[in-house]
C-alpha cells in the first residue's frame, strides 16, 4: 500500500519548428536502482553485473516501457494556452544504463491541429503516485534560442504533511482498496512552463 514504488528522474526536450509550433516532445526516464535491477534480472541482462549493457542488450531492451496500454497518456501532460495538447504514443525508443539505472527515451509528436509554443505548461505525473516522477534532468528547448523555461517544484513536504492529515481522519477500517484512493500524484508533480516567440 505504500507509494511510491518506482522513482524516476524525469526530463523533457520540447521541439519546436521554425514557425513556432510544438512539433514533438522527447521524454527521457531514469528508473531507480532498484526497478533498474528488477528489471535487468528479470530479462537476464547484464548477466556479468556491472551496470553496462551491450549493444545487442540495449536493442533487446530499447521499448521494454514503450508498450503502453490503451488509453495511458504516459504519465505526461501538456498544455498550450490552458488546452490540452494531443500526443502520440512513443515512438523512437532508446535505452542505456547509467551507473546501473536503466535510463529509457522516447519521442512524442504533436498530433491534430498545429499548437503554438508561446504559452507551453507540462507535467509529468502518475496520478496514482505509485511512480514518482522527480524532473532532475534536463528540460530543454531545440528550437528558436529565445525560448524561455521556467518551473515551479512542489512542496513536497506540504503536501506529504496535507496526505498524513487526510489519512488521520480516516477510520481504522477503512478499506483504501474498496474505496477511491486519493489521486495525489499531480500534487507532487513540477510544472514546467515553455515560452517561445512566434515568428
Amino acid at each position: 500500500m505504500t507509494h511510491p514504488h518506482v522513482f524516476i528522474d524525469t526530463g523533457l526536450e520540447f521541439i519546436v519548428d521554425e514557425t513556432g509550433q510544438l512539433t514533438h516532445v522527447r521524454v527521457t526516464w531514469a528508473y531507480d536502482e532498484f526497478y533498474s535491477l528488477l528489471v535487468l534480472e528479470d530479462m537476464k541482462l547484464d548477466q556479468d553485473a556491472d551496470g553496462n549493457l551491450t549493444e545487442s542488450e540495449k536493442q533487446f531492451l530499447s521499448g521494454f516501457d514503450a508498450q503502453w496500454v490503451e488509453g495511458y497518456d504516459g504519465d505526461l501532460v501538456v498544455f498550450s494556452d490552458n488546452t490540452p495538447v494531443a500526443l502520440s504514443g512513443p515512438l523512437e525508443p532508446a535505452v542505456t544504463t547509467e551507473d546501473g539505472r536503466i535510463v529509457s527515451s522516447h519521442l512524442r509528436a504533436v498530433e491534430g491541429d498545429p499548437v503554438s509554443a508561446t504559452a507551453l505548461t507540462a507535467k509529468a505525473y502518475d496520478e496514482t503516485f505509485y511512480t514518482a516522477y522527480e524532473v532532475t534532468r534536463p528540460v530543454t528547448v531545440t528550437g528558436p534560442a529565445s525560448c524561455q523555461i521556467t518551473r515551479i517544484d512542489p512542496d513536497i513536504d506540504g503536501q506529504l504533511a496535507q496526505m498524513q492529515a487526510f489519512l488521520l481522519t480516516l477510520d481504522a477500517d477503512y478499506d483504501l482498496e474498496e474505496n477511491d484512493i486519493p489521486l495525489v500524484g499531480e500534487s507532487f508533480a513540477t510544472e514546467i512552463f515553455v515560452s517561445c516567440p512566434n515568428t
